[in-house]
């Protein structure tokens, strides 16, 4: 009874992977926002007017199974324009972090607007974007390595500043003019008022309860400070949406560990039916085929090796089906992980699919260990420090304090090189490296 009261204060009362879950969100937006950047050219032909699925093909479509999109809510190009900015926008900004609440959802409304427009231009890899942008939502993802996490240290608080409520403002502006217009069905327009209000009740308590753990406005961050969430007696209806927010979050990365499954096991098992999967000849075709050989010499040494061809199939199969089963053995689960992560790492130079092999990565980072994440963090953070700039010289730099004397050193206390990561209640503190 002991054991699930205190995992049920875990989940209530800490929003749990807090790095796993910043991978995930600076992965999949990253994935998108250069999907985007490199079809520009092509955008007209892919998702605009200049598109094979037609404009009345598409709205047959989204009547018929209620998709959501809103570039059908005008056939103007302008229009189109302005949602692929939007949506470019967007993607930048959840990859920095930036208002990540409002962020998230607006990275959300740009996948499924564009891809629900030209429902067969994606392949696998957007099917995995399509479900992760509505996860994201959920959580909060932002807790560390963003710029909502930097700014809570350095002004106390994720939401300082008139940028998050100017930005909810714009929104429940577009959200008002949607549901009078009648471009929202029904359970979209609940949708996304449950995502506005959200928000706009936190920053209500917060503004209301000051005697709480610290503001948290339209972002739906924690305080912090030194890396920290700042200590303190929240308010009833302050505590009660903080725990709902874990709630949800915790929800939302369950969710996402449990799609990732799903996919390697259906990938699996439906491989094991398939006859050329049984006789480990199934990577052989395509790397025979024009359209995924992007390194045609690369492609034909392969090819060329029965041996490895046959391994490389059967190890693909192994792979797959035996992941899910590996997550309660840590050892095993992270030699499958990095073994996954170089088979997609393969396919996108193989057979030319970098963004289908990009967001599988991305998935794959939900199950990294915390320590591996702390530790790159570290590490990326050093590299991109720059060191202080040194005295200024010239007019106007004031008097040379002139030569120093030098005098007999004393030894004194070494300042550590910076903070460090501190596991508390088996959760790495948001002070780390990178946050």
């Amino acid at each position: 009874m002991d054991r699930v009261r205190r995992a049920l204060a875990k989940v209530t009362g800490q929003a749990l992977g807090p790095y796993q879950s910043a991978v995930v969100r600076i992965g999949f937006a990253g994935t998108w926002l250069f999907f985007l950047l490199r079809e520009f050219p092509n955008r007209h032909q892919l998702y605009g007017p200049d598109g094979p699925w037609s404009w009345g093909l598409a709205e047959r479509l989204v009547a018929s199974n209620d998709a959501f999109t809103v570039l059908l809510w005008s056939s103007s190009a302008f229009w189109f324009e302005l949602v692929y900015a939007v949506a470019l926008l967007a993607s930048a900004l959840l990859v920095l972090g930036w208002r990540t609440r409002a962020t998230s959802v607006v990275f959300m409304v740009g996948v499924l607007s564009l891809q629900n427009r030209s429902v067969f231009m994606g392949d696998g890899g957007d099917n995995v974007i399509h479900l992760m942008a509505v996860y994201l939502v959920l959580t909060r993802c932002a807790q560390v390595w963003s710029l909502d996490a930097r700014r809570g240290r350095r002004r106390g608080s994720a939401s300082a500043g008139a940028g998050g409520p100017v930005l909810w403002g714009v929104l429940g502006a577009v959200l008002a003019y949607g549901a009078v217009t009648g471009r929202f069905g029904a359970g979209w327009l609940a949708a996304f008022a449950a995502l506005w209000a959200g928000p706009a009740l936190w920053w209500a308590a917060d503004r209301h309860e000051r005697s709480g753990a610290g503001p948290a406005g339209a972002d739906g961050e924690p305080a912090v400070a030194d890396g920290e969430p700042v200590a303190g007696r929240a308010g009833e209806g302050r505590a009660f949406l903080d725990v709902l927010a874990n709630l949800l979050h915790n929800a939302g990365m369950l969710v996402i560990m449990a799609e990732v499954c799903l996919i390697y096991a259906t990938a699996g098992w439906y491989k094991i039916q398939g006859s050329r999967w049984q006789d480990g000849t199934a990577l052989y075709y395509p790397l025979r085929l024009d359209y995924f050989a992007p390194w045609p010499e690369l492609s034909d040494v392969l090819a060329g090796s029965g041996v490895l061809v046959m391994l490389l199939s059967y190890g693909t199969v192994a792979v797959q089906v035996a992941f899910p089963f590996t997550l309660f053995n840590r050892r095993v689960k992270n030699v499958l992980l990095a073994l996954m992560m170089l088979e997609h790492a393969g396919i996108a130079v193989l057979l030319g699919l970098p963004f289908f092999s990009m967001a599988m990565i991305a998935a794959d980072a939900v199950f990294l260990p915390t320590g591996f994440l702390v530790w790159a963090g570290a590490r990326v953070s050093r590299f991109s420090r720059r060191p202080s700039p040194g005295p200024l010289t010239g007019p106007g730099a004031g008097p040379s304090p002139g030569p120093r004397t030098p005098g007999p050193r004393t030894p004194g206390p070494r300042t550590p090189a910076g903070p460090e990561p501190v596991e508390r209640d088996g959760a790495v503190g948001a002070g780390g490296a990178g946050s």
